[in-house]
């Protein structure tokens, strides 16, 4: 017995039987009498604990988790500094609402997220309590220190499910039905998604018709530049299918905003914190945002999200916008400790491990007729499937046959877009742990195909 268990790794996947077990299945059918059935659960994990990149269900499974908590938990799950932070200042002061009073880790965390934002110019903070909150305040405050109504965003990008925030999503169409009307004043265009060009273009002779179509059909209809405020997009669209624009996209959108004075908005919700391997994911396009919109990976889990502007355009008044929760000083010590543990080793190490996997996933379209492409930035991976790699046509059910698959195998991915397989582990991954996870999509694949 001894040596068995010498052999089992602790940072590798390790089931004990069939998944889920018995104390699982229990959770999920006490989970379907009370939770709301709008929770979208793609298979059947119940977590128990985690560490690093590894996660245990309530039965003792353990499996490899490249979701990070849906792109969280950026330095591991329960990273022990964080627990320290966490730990430290829960006992010390756990709440005070930074919107009526003061207290120094509040102003530590701005100060902190105005050094390390693009572009190296003073910026103001607004804190809230997640990415949809975040993208909240860029909406109020682009609308507010513009005096303009009208927002351009971009077809399949997800910005959040507040009503605001969700006027601005245009992902998937289940997010919007039923809800409307949406917030006024929002017009969508074509995302630069090079594989399945919106123009009919490849990448040699695309002339960046999403910024024309911009340019040249909305400012002269729908959107006219003297009544539009902002043009918000995520640098690396995420739950539209973890699509990389080319740079030469953002060169031009920058150059329409600037022309224009109309604000640049991204939203780093999902791409920044280091996940793409540079601490901002717009870095990799030299675009500096007027404002940007962060959460998810900036407390390794704890609720917190931002609203980051150059300082002279958050001029709003005392009341005029706000969160009581937004900001505690526990999300705030867990983020300074967070974005320390980024600056040290982990944003490098997103850049390394993202480029080791993405070495191995290159010839994947060669090897797997289903494979139609393969993209990404850092820890921030697309594997999109199709029918047919000549017509392109999406298989969303050979996507979540590989998903089901893999997790049965001890693997955690998620989907993202129409049939994408979207990798985002933490971004403490090993080269092990890429070399099991690759293992497995490869054997997932194969018996898909088959």
């Amino acid at each position: 017995m001894g040596n068995t268990m010498e052999q089992v790794r602790p940072d590798l996947p390790h089931l004990t039987g069939p998944v889920p077990g018995p104390r699982a299945r229990a959770i999920i059918e006490r989970d379907a009498c009370v939770i709301s059935p709008s929770y979208a659960r793609c298979y059947p994990l119940a977590a128990e604990r985690g560490e690093g990149a590894m996660i245990e269900d309530a039965d003792g499974n353990r499996f490899l988790d490249f979701n990070a908590g849906i792109a969280v938990v950026a330095t591991g799950h329960c990273h022990p500094r964080v627990v320290e932070a966490v730990q430290r200042q829960a006992a010390r002061l756990i709440h005070m609402s930074g919107t009526d009073f003061y207290y120094e880790s509040l102003v530590a965390l701005a100060e902190k997220l105005a050094a390390i934002a693009p572009g190296g110019i003073p910026r103001r903070v607004s804190f809230g309590n997640s990415g949809a909150e975040a993208i909240e305040g860029c909406l109020k405050l682009a609308r507010y220190s513009t005096g303009r109504p009208n927002i351009i965003a971009f077809l399949g990008c997800f910005h959040g499910r507040t009503m605001g925030a969700l006027s601005l999503t245009a992902s998937k169409a289940v997010q919007r039905t039923g809800f409307g009307p949406m917030l006024p004043g929002v017009i969508h265009a074509p995302y630069p998604n090079c594989y399945r060009c919106a123009f009919g273009k490849e990448p040699q002779s695309c002339a960046v018709e999403c910024v024309k179509y911009i340019e040249n059909s909305l400012f002269h209809t729908i959107a006219p530049p003297r009544e539009t405020a902002a043009v918000f997009i995520e640098p690396v669209q995420g739950e539209g299918g973890y699509i990389v624009p080319p740079k030469k996209f953002f060169d031009e959108l920058v150059r329409l905003c600037r022309q224009n004075d109309i604000l640049l908005v991204t939203d780093e919700v999902q791409c920044g914190m280091g996940r793409t391997g540079k601490m901002w994911a717009s870095e990799h396009f030299d675009a500096v945002p007027d404002i940007f919109a962060v959460a998810k990976g900036i407390a390794s889990g704890m609720p917190l999200g931002a609203t980051v502007a150059r300082a002279g355009l958050m001029n709003w008044p005392p009341g005029a916008h706000a969160s009581t929760f937004g900001g505690n000083p526990v999300s705030c010590e867990a983020a300074l400790a967070t974005i320390a543990l980024l600056e040290e080793d982990l944003v490098e190490n997103a850049a390394r491990m993202g480029a080791y996997m993405m070495a191995r996933l290159r010839d994947w379209p060669a090897r797997f007729p289903i494979v139609g492409d393969v993209r990404g930035l850092g820890l921030m991976i697309g594997i999109e499937l199709v029918r047919d790699q000549r017509t392109k046509e999406p298989a969303p059910d050979l996507r979540d046959r590989v998903v089901s698959m893999a997790f049965e195998r001890g693997l955690l991915v998620l989907g993202a877009g129409a049939s994408t397989i979207r990798l985002s582990p933490p971004l403490v991954i090993t080269r092990d742990q890429c070399d099991f996870a690759m293992e497995t999509l490869e054997d997932c694949l194969k018996a898909a195909n088959a």
